[in-house]
């Protein structure tokens, strides 16, 4: 389904808030320029959010989310996945992000997003009650993934994630053993890849690893349908953001 690359998220802009934002070129752990999107409020509420946009990276929608997220108080930072194969430059519509992102290895997403958590670690006030991952399909998976990525992370939230072996590597179900966090799983009822037996999966293993964590399915819902699909399932996004808030208030320190 066509997206296209100026629409907004479904959740209601504050008008008034006082927010500043900037565009960063970041450096990861083996040296690779990334590009991320920095929002911050005037008064911040001391949680800090790293968001992992889907798989086509960096772009409008995404940077609004953190705006967002900002306007309510939380300083918020969005990565891009490619700087590897695209380098850190502003892309179009048509950057071939289908052939790329299976090629984007779990290792470099996880170093990305530790320069990135380092960058609201380093502002005062922004983590003294915590930091959260949100990532929305393949940085779902990811913001699950980071529980398990050393990063001291108090919770990790995925919309529509893969949670199960993919691309020859091991997925937060494979992984849960090792999730250091609460998780909130957002996933889509029918969702065609990710079906009811995956999710029963990853569940199963959280609750078997001791895992603190909520998986929620919205039936009738797509993949997608927070941000391609926002306008025929108003109600199922809605809810969605609620959990999320509602989530990072009962984990934050």
């Amino acid at each position: 389904m066509c997206f296209e690359l100026d629409s907004e998220p479904p959740v209601p802009v504050i008008a008034g808030a006082s927010v500043s934002h900037r565009d960063l070129t970041l450096v990861s752990a083996d040296g690779t320029p990334f590009a991320a999107f920095l929002a911050e409020p005037d008064e911040a509420n001391g949680i800090g959010i790293v968001i992992l946009p889907d798989i086509r990276g960096l772009y409008h929608f995404y940077e609004e989310l953190a705006l967002r997220f900002a306007e309510r108080g939380y300083t918020a930072i969005v990565f891009d996945f490619f700087g590897r194969l695209a380098g850190a430059s502003k892309r179009d519509d048509d950057f071939p992000y289908k052939d790329l992102y299976p090629k984007i290895r779990a290792e470099h997403v996880q170093d990305d997003l530790a320069a990135s958590a380092a960058v609201i670690r380093g502002i005062e006030g922004a983590t003294d009650k915590g930091l959260f991952t949100v990532g929305f399909c393949f940085g779902g998976r990811h913001s699950w993934l980071a529980a398990a990525g050393g990063h001291g992370i108090d919770g990790a939230i995925g919309f529509y994630g893969f949670p199960t072996e993919r691309f020859d590597e091991q997925g937060p179900t494979e992984l849960a053993g090792t999730l250091a966090a609460p998780i909130l799983a957002l996933q889509a009822g029918v969702d065609e890849r990710i079906t009811p037996e995956i999710n029963a999966a990853f569940e199963q293993a959280m609750t078997a690893a001791g895992v603190t964590h909520e998986l929620i399915v919205y039936d009738g819902a797509p993949h997608s349908f927070f941000d391609r699909r926002q306008e025929d399932f108003a109600e199922a996004s809605e809810d969605a953001w609620q959990r999320v808030l509602a989530f990072i208030a009962q984990y934050a320190r």
